[in-house]
C-alpha cells in the first residue's frame, strides 16, 4: 500500500515538472519568434526609410511585428538607421524584443 501511493506521488510530481518544463520552451519558442520579427521589422523600417519600399517606416515595423502577433513599442529613426521595439504576451508575461538595422557604417 506505502509502495503504490509512494509510485502515485513519484508520477504525479513528475507530471508536474514536465508540464512546468514544455510551458518554459513554449515561452522559449516564442520569445526566439519575437525576436525574429523585431529583425524582420527593423530591416522593413530600414528599408522604408532608405526608399528600397514604399510606405511610411514605422507602419512597415508595425506590419512586420503584426505577423507575429507582436505589438511595436518603439519605432526610431535616425537618418536611416531604425530601432524597433517589439512586445508580446507569451504564457501571461511580456515579451519585448529589440533590433536595429541601418546601412552599414
Amino acid at each position: 500500500m506505502a509502495g503504490s501511493a509512494l509510485t502515485v506521488g513519484v508520477v504525479g510530481v513528475t507530471a508536474v515538472l514536465a508540464m512546468g518544463l514544455l510551458a518554459v520552451g513554449g515561452a522559449a519558442v516564442q520569445a526566439q519568434r519575437v525576436a525574429g520579427a523585431a529583425d524582420a521589422a527593423a530591416l522593413a523600417a530600414a528599408d522604408a526609410a532608405s526608399g528600397a519600399i514604399t510606405g511610411a517606416p514605422c507602419e512597415r515595423a508595425a506590419q512586420m511585428a503584426a505577423t507575429v502577433g507582436a505589438e511595436l513599442t518603439r519605432c526610431a529613426l535616425d537618418d536611416l538607421i531604425a530601432t524597433i521595439t517589439l512586445e508580446r504576451l507569451v504564457v501571461g508575461f511580456p515579451v519585448s524584443a529589440s533590433a536595429r538595422a541601418g546601412p552599414p557604417p
